[in-house]
């Protein structure tokens, strides 16, 4: 079974997993500890994970020295985790993925989440979780129709 990983990276972001039909199977807050967050990737079954997106991000002007550098931080280990386990990914940008998913938000994080919500009903969809569960879908439907 080929299962799909999203990354949202970011101290308040999310890694997600969804399998081959859509269906949420795991995910996991970046704000666990980096050995906790490498323990969850290292137990599942990477030989099973067919392929990872990464939202493509960078610091913006309104952000302080030390956000800037913490996101920057949390986005090269989200990096580093897939590259150690041997996940192949791309990046791709809020505006890509947000549009091919059906929910340009403008900065208004209730869009996604509810956006997730109806995709994933079964999960207790959170702003913590929302962009990561949309990701690993965008990385399903961007692989399944490259067949």
């Amino acid at each position: 079974m080929s299962l799909y990983l999203g990354v949202d990276p970011g101290k308040s972001g999310a890694m997600a997993l969804v399998d081959q039909d859509g269906k949420h199977v795991e995910t996991i807050k970046l704000s666990e500890t980096q050995h906790d967050v490498w323990l969850w990737l290292d137990e599942c079954p990477r030989e099973s994970i067919g392929f990872a997106v990464i939202e493509k991000v960078h610091s913006s002007p309104q952000m302080g020295v030390v956000s800037a550098f913490s996101f920057g931080k949390s986005f090269g280990f989200c990096e580093a985790v897939l590259v150690a386990a041997g996940v192949r990914y791309e990046l791709a940008t809020p505006q890509k993925w947000m549009k091919a998913m059906g929910c340009m938000t403008g900065g208004d994080k209730k869009i996604s989440k509810a956006r997730a919500q109806a995709l994933f009903p079964d999960v207790k969809v959170t702003h913590a979780i929302a962009d990561a569960l949309l990701i690993a879908e965008y990385a399903r439907r961007t692989r399944k129709a490259l067949g």
